[in-house]
């Protein structure tokens, strides 16, 4: 006999196999026909051409199981470089090197709170330091920064750890590591706070140590507030500095040597504005400035290559200290001075008045809320005589009276520079409103002036009003028409020099 297959032994063996890869077909969108395998043919198929039964487990699992799996298109390898480039930007700072498309794309990509040390001096893009402010601080004024965000985010960003820094517990590294960063961009320093040194208490003393007075010398610091000297020598653009000497927001810790400007600080900030040959503006109010911090102060001003602006105001300056500034006036290029609520009275008053009758840079003085009385105000009002650069001029709140208007009103008809002038706050009088409105009448160039709370009668105070309106209306007019200004004094000049 002859051996048969082994399929043959088991009857339905093959129909049954038949049948289970038929339903594995049909599981998977196959079609219900029996696989080619079992088709009865003249000739079977070559095994390279048999089709392939696919793993249907395998299948499955790589549809519900892969997470990131989707039917989306895969992005450009540009794309996905930029990713890449955002994502490491950190330890790999890649911009300068990319098309400026992409330098784009990168910037808008960026997050604003990168560390300086990074971004500082490689990104000069607007809208990037404009995210960072805006993410940093709730309120910004760009225009008080020369209109960029960058420099408004160094200024601010140095103002805020010079606020913050204690002498003795602070690490100056803390702000000077900034310079090489922020050297480029700072012009201005606006700081209203500078925080004394922590004061340990002081030791309990031994019951037999002699009473020397000299207990309380160990305690003294060795300096009273942040230095600025290092500090503004490396800021070669430098051109406003503005700065408080106190403590805000102190509540229940109030202390009065909280609110000390010592002479060790004074020494300090002189020989600190003396060295910044950019400053323009100076500030320092509210710090308890009195007649020797002042002079000391003004002394280093002396000869300034740029100041035009010192504000002084709201201080404890005399006499001594308004001579001081006197003698700056005729030292320097001052166009602006502000010693508004200090202790000048008319000696200092006539100390300013001197120099200012030959001063030709000034263009404002403030002295509002000091007490120059009629002695000091006809003294300056003497000056405005011979004075040919003043336009803004501040004695509101000084115990004026009528002697004072009396000599103003025969000086507003030949000053032809002041545009602005403020006698509010003092005892002008009835009789003083009236010789004021007679020197008004003859006077075609002040714009501003403000005599509330100085006892004039309505009627004067309209009349005044009267007469600035029709100055302002014809300086209205100059400023539209300036050829048409120009051709009627030429056409005037020979009949004028004639008469």
């Amino acid at each position: 006999m002859q051996d048969t297959p082994a399929t043959s032994s088991v009857p339905g063996s093959r129909s049954q196999s038949a049948l289970n890869i038929q339903r594995q077909a049909s599981a998977i969108g196959g079609t219900s026909s029996m696989p080619p395998s079992l088709k009865t043919s003249p000739s079977p198929a070559p095994a390279h051409l048999k089709p392939k039964i696919p793993n249907v487990r395998r299948m499955r699992r790589i549809i519900s199981e892969d997470a990131e799996w989707s039917l989306a298109i895969v992005p450009l390898l540009t794309e996905l470089c930029i990713q890449h480039i955002v994502k490491n930007f950190q330890n790999n700072p890649i911009l300068k090197q990319l098309l400026p498309e992409h330098q784009q794309k990168v910037l808008n990509h960026l997050p604003p709170d990168l560390p300086l040390t990074v971004t500082a001096n490689l990104i000069d893009d607007e809208s990037y330091w404009h995210r960072c402010c805006i993410k940093r601080w709730p309120v910004c004024h760009v225009a008080k920064h020369g209109g960029s965000w960058k420099r408004m985010f160094f200024e601010r960003h140095l103002e805020n750890l010079l606020k913050l820094f204690i002498p003795g517990t602070t690490d100056p590294s803390v702000i000077l590591d900034l310079l090489p960063l922020c050297r480029n961009y700072v012009r201005r320093i606006q700081v209203d706070q500078f925080l004394p040194p922590v004061r340990l208490p002081t030791p309990p003393q031994a019951e037999d140590q002699s009473d020397s007075g000299s207990e309380g010398e160990g305690n003294e610091p060795e300096k009273d507030h942040y230095q600025l000297e290092a500090l503004v020598a490396g800021l070669k653009h430098l051109e406003e500095l503005d700065l408080v000497y106190g403590v805000k927001d102190c509540g229940m810790n109030f202390e009065w040597n909280l609110f000390l400007f010592t002479f060790r600080d004074c020494h300090s900030l002189a020989a600190t504005i003396k060295a910044c040959h950019t400053l323009k503006i100076f500030r320092l109010t509210r710090s308890k400035v009195d007649d020797d911090k002042a002079r000391i102060l003004i002394r280093s001003l002396l000869d300034h290559p740029a100041l035009e602006e010192l504000d002084l105001s709201h201080n404890l300056i005399g006499d001594r200290g308004a001579r001081g500034a006197a003698k700056l006036l005729s030292h320097s290029r001052l166009r602006v001075l502000n010693l508004a609520n200090n202790q000048v009275r008319a000696s200092g008053a006539q100390s300013l008045a001197h120099a200012l009758a030959h001063n030709t840079n000034l263009v404002s003085l403030n002295l509002r809320l000091n007490c120059i009385e009629d002695e000091g105000g006809q003294a300056i009002a003497h000056a405005l005589e011979t004075n040919k650069c003043l336009t803004t001029l501040h004695l509101g709140g000084n115990e004026l009276s009528e002697p004072t208007a009396t000599l103003l009103s025969q000086v507003l008809p030949v000053n032809t520079t002041l545009i602005s002038l403020n006698l509010s706050c003092n005892h002008i009088g009835l009789d003083g409103g009236k010789q004021l409105l007679e020197g008004m009448s003859d006077n075609k160039t002040i714009l501003e002036f403000d005599l509330r709370l100085s006892d004039v009668s309505q009627e004067s105070e309209y009349l005044i009003g009267q007469v600035l309106h029709a100055n302002r209306e014809a300086a209205r007019q100059r400023t539209l028409n300036p050829g048409h200004f120009m051709l009627s004094i030429t056409n005037n000049g020979p009949e004028n020099s004639v008469g």
